[in-house]
């Protein structure tokens, strides 16, 4: 299912204007995509949003991978997130870039990898199930893209594995990640060993700074001050 967004342009730029922004409820935003500009990159749009709708979008189920019809101003655009900025602090949303996309174009994205059942290699024979890889890359169209890559390790035994070949079975999608690649395994519990206690000036907190959230790997448009 769309998700529906309102976004407005933005003609000033600058910290001070990113604080004006947030205080009227909304964040600063870049739509990437579009005509090219004259540097031969994609045209970058300065736009706002509401973080609050936003936020609604990625606490969904497609979270990240949300298809997002985007009005800015007469327009509207089918576009996914690129890349999100959060306060490490209040985890409140600061910034975001979205990339306009075509409905009849492949596209590449990283989808999470959830797990199915309870292994008998756990409930016979004491193991430990783990996840050697939470998200894969896949190539899909847009209204293709799965919430996520579900995994049954219902049969797995002490030692065993299922690795990516096993589960792209979908006709929908192709996987781009290592079709070797291990998903998950059972393996044998180990001893827990008590950490030594870090020295108290070593443990000093450093002061926090705003976590960036990728996908994939987007062009970068620096905002004039």
């Amino acid at each position: 299912m769309e998700a529906r967004l309102e976004a407005v342009k933005r003609e000033t730029f600058g910290k001070n204007e990113a604080r004006r922004l947030r205080v009227k409820g909304h964040i600063p935003a870049i739509l990437y995509g579009g005509a090219v500009a004259a540097d031969g990159k994609p045209q970058a749009t300065p736009i706002a949003v509401d973080p609050k709708a936003l936020m609604g979008i990625l606490r969904g189920e497609s979270g990240v991978n949300t298809l997002i019809g985007l009005k800015v101003g007469s327009e509207d655009v089918k576009v996914l997130m690129r890349e999100y900025q959060v306060d490490p602090l209040t985890r409140r949303l600061l910034h975001v870039d979205f990339y306009r996309i075509a409905m009849d174009k492949l596209l590449v994205v990283k989808v999470p990898v959830t797990v199915k059942g309870e292994a008998k290699g756990i409930k016979q024979q004491g193991g430990l199930l783990d996840i050697v890889h939470r998200e894969v890359e896949i190539e899909c169209l847009p209204s293709d893209i799965p919430e996520h890559i579900e995994v049954d390790v219902t049969e797995l035994m002490l030692g065993q594995a299922i690795r990516l070949r096993e589960v792209a079975t979908d006709p929908r999608w192709k996987a781009v990640t290592d079709g070797d690649v291990m998903l998950v395994h059972i393996v044998a519990p180990r001893a827990v060993v008590e950490p030594v206690a870090a020295d108290a000036a070593a443990a000093a907190p450093a002061a926090a700074e705003p976590e960036v959230i990728k996908k994939g790997k987007p062009e970068k448009a620096e905002e004039a001050k």
